[in-house]
């Protein structure tokens, strides 16, 4: 498995590759030079479940904004670096945990040596960005278009281009919005890459669209044992990143913990709001994050014990009343308007059961 035998890189407190747990990264959308705003963000990020958050460091500002914001908050944060190797600097010297840069936009290799030294001397993780929107002119004459091959080779070059200025303390990304380009991009690189790599779709999309590419793209990549942390990238609230991020590895079988709730699709037996109390329990569990069990939501209280059985716990809703079940069995009938509140009363006691 090409994780476990990636090189450990520790970022803040937090240690990735090795084969170490798989974490999960966001980024904030404020401006970084408003530091209450982007705390504000951290912190509800991380109560989300977030273990490494990235900003945008576009001034010096928001470079001397970094020292303010680290006192505040409780994970690492990675300073996204765009043309200007000044502010990558800045961004150390402020108590950056990790950078982020794509020196190929860097500008000269003199400029990316310049960032290469300050990272050394504070023993600061480098991430090589590599995006398909922006690889580089020869790779796209030599392919003939962006291909996962150009990704790769970028990749590698810009690897290959630090190694030689002495310093291994790297982190990988290549992404793209194309799927398929992605996946494929990450199992070739994998094979050819000691270092530990981040995986996303870039640019997936909105909550709807992005949930759904995001999945399938770091579906395909983590079940081939690639990837060390992670980022759902949504047009919205990065705080929905979070809950997506976590259902993929759980899904996936490489994170456990939290609740996973199932619903039946609904049909013409149901006769309550099923859409609603799916949606309200989906809420309501995140309050239980630490208990690893499954909860069945159903909206037929004929056939829903039945099929709530593979669920630890469940709730099926008829008219006027509901059912309370464990392990496919009834355990009490509860008016239809007590269900979410029963099976949180059940959830609060499920530890001393």
């Amino acid at each position: 498995m090409y994780r476990s035998k990636t090189k450990e890189i520790h970022i803040g407190n937090r240690v990735i590759g090795g084969g170490n747990p798989i974490l999960i990264q966001s980024m904030t959308n404020t401006k970084t030079e408003d530091v209450e705003a982007t705390v504000a963000q951290i912190l509800a990020l991380e109560a989300a479940g977030c273990e490494i958050i990235r900003s945008t460091v576009p001034t010096l500002e928001a470079a001397k904004a970094l020292g303010e914001i680290k006192k505040r908050i409780h994970i690492p944060i990675v300073a996204d670096i765009h043309f200007d190797y000044k502010m990558a600097i800045a961004a150390i010297e402020n108590g950056a945990d990790k950078i982020r840069i794509n020196p190929g936009n860097i500008g000269s290799e003199e400029k990316v040596r310049a960032v290469v030294e300050k990272a050394k001397e504070y023993n600061v993780p480098i991430r090589i960005g590599v995006n398909s929107g922006s690889l580089e002119k020869n790779l796209i004459e030599k392919y003939g278009r962006v291909t996962a091959e150009g990704l790769v080779e970028s990749a590698l070059d810009k690897i290959d281009m630090i190694e030689k200025m002495g310093y291994d303390n790297l982190v990988i990304s290549i992404k793209s919005s194309d799927v398929l380009m992605c996946a494929k991009a990450h199992e070739l690189l994998a094979p050819k890459c000691k270092y530990p790599l981040h995986v996303g779709i870039t640019e997936a999309g909105t909550v709807f669209s992005g949930n759904i590419k995001s999945a399938l793209g770091l579906g395909l990549i983590l079940n081939q044992g690639i990837g060390d942390t992670i980022r759902v990238s949504l047009t919205g609230d990065p705080v929905n990143e979070i809950a997506s991020a976590k259902l993929i590895l759980r899904t996936l079988g490489l994170r456990k913990g939290g609740i996973e709730v199932v619903s039946c699709p609904t049909c013409g037996r149901t006769n309550i709001d099923l859409i609603g109390l799916a949606n309200e329990v989906e809420k309501m569990v995140t309050e239980f994050d630490h208990l690893n069990i499954k909860v069945a939501v159903m909206g037929c209280v004929v056939n829903g014990p039945g099929e709530a059985r593979e669920a630890d716990i469940g709730i099926a809703g008829g008219i006027g009343e509901g059912l309370l079940i464990k392990k496919g069995e009834i355990v009490r009938k509860v008016p239809e308007a007590e269900l979410l509140d029963t099976l949180r009363e059940a959830l609060a006691n499920w530890e001393v059961e």
